[in-house]
């Protein structure tokens, strides 16, 4: 395994019921005053915001709601929410939502009170935090990201065309409370789409060196199974509690930054993404399901040896009399298959997505990825957005 330091400073408290549980005493440990971020309105149908905003008010909080954060949120959005807090000076921030939210909300968190411009120094690049930031607290609604559990926070800056984010582990919430039934409430295409990104997540982890055997390599091969296992279980039964709790656990632990632990790290799939969902806001998760099958067929002769493990360790294929360039893409089709049987699409047409200049302009913007097994070039991306029309 490589060096590495480990940190991760936010306390999640997990469970049925946990935010009734839990919540009450724990906002008791911060000042009156609590700036409430979620997104277009979910949460004030599902009873969520009736729950929280209940507890709020039980305990005399002076609440400021910053809602209306969209999918894929923009740098723009933060900003503005951003202008709130300084004007309102929050003891807490408390995002309660998915990935979307809780990346606007850490955001918010992690500048307010930095004077500077945010991109610039966090974003475009690796920045230092030197100053105070305001304690965020969160409660997940959604199973996907991992967001709860680390210090990064995806913007999207529609006038640079980029979408990005960097973890800083000092922009971790401060707690994350996980209750599985909470998940239940979003639709099944967010499931589907949240569960690949999941997925997603582990696999970019996991196709990377070293490929001795290590710890990362094993846990990594554990969440995948249990995360295909899980969402097969929760797409037929939706409100089957255990599907539910182990994505959700699937997807804190795919980004506490256990797994990456010793691990180069190849996000270049989530890189190919984020600039297609910066050009045209499609969905992130069904952006991963239609990239990786097809960015796996560009690079795994250069992982060779890990491509034949996953195929063997997660798909349980035998490899009899195949080659191991055969295994390795019985495996990739395994995982194309499951993505198929799962609902999601197969291809940027079924997307809606079929602008060349987009693909190109999404191509040229894209992040090369250091950490990948072999790096890819802006055209070599291109023809991997073409082969996934």
């Amino acid at each position: 395994m490589n060096d590495f330091v480990f940190e991760n400073s936010t306390r999640v408290y997990f469970g049925r019921d946990c935010v009734r549980r839990y919540l009450p005493e724990i906002l008791k440990e911060w000042g009156p005053n609590v700036m409430l971020g979620y997104g277009t309105g979910s949460i004030k149908n599902n009873g969520i915001y009736d729950t929280v905003m209940g507890i709020l008010r039980e305990l005399g909080k002076n609440v400021t709601e910053f809602g209306g954060i969209m999918s894929n949120p923009t740098y723009e959005k933060m900003m503005e929410g951003r202008e709130l807090a300084r004007k309102t000076r929050p003891d807490l921030i408390l995002a309660v939502g998915g990935g979307s939210v809780m990346d606007c909300c850490k955001a918010i968190a992690m500048t307010a009170n930095y004077d500077g411009d945010p991109w610039d120094e966090y974003w475009a690049k690796k920045g230092k935090i030197s100053h105070e930031l305001i304690p965020l607290g969160i409660i997940v609604t959604a199973a996907a990201t991992g967001s709860e559990v680390n210090g990064g926070a995806v913007l999207t800056n529609t006038e640079a065309g980029i979408k990005t984010d960097i973890d800083y582990p000092e922009a971790n919430a401060r707690f994350s409370l996980l209750d599985p039934v909470y998940t239940m409430s979003v639709s099944l295409r967010q499931l589907r789409a949240g569960s690949l990104d999941i997925l997603s997540h582990i696999m970019e982890t996991y196709f990377s060196g070293p490929d001795d055997g290590n710890v990362s390599d094993d846990i990594s091969e554990a969440l995948m199974k249990n995360t295909i296992a899980s969402m097969r279980k929760a797409l037929e039964d939706p409100q089957d509690y255990q599907a539910r709790s182990n994505l959700m656990w699937d997807s804190s632990m795919a980004e506490n930054r256990i797994i990456k632990m010793g691990k180069d790290k190849d996000f270049q799939a989530h890189n190919m993404e984020h600039q297609l969902s910066a050009y045209t806001d499609c969905n992130h998760g069904e952006g991963l399901a239609v990239l990786h099958p097809v960015y796996y067929r560009h690079i795994y002769r250069d992982g060779l040896e890990k491509f034949v493990r996953f195929a063997r360790n997660v798909w349980g294929i035998e490899q009899g009399e195949m080659t191991d360039e055969e295994m390795a893409l019985a495996g990739i089709d395994a995982l194309e298959k499951f993505i198929r049987e799962c609902g999601l699409p197969g291809t940027l047409t079924e997307m809606g997505i079929t602008d060349r200049d987009i693909l190109r302009k999404a191509a040229d913007s894209s992040g090369i990825s250091q950490g990948a097994y072999r790096q890819l070039t802006k055209d070599e991306i291109y023809q991997i957005f073409i082969e996934c029309l």
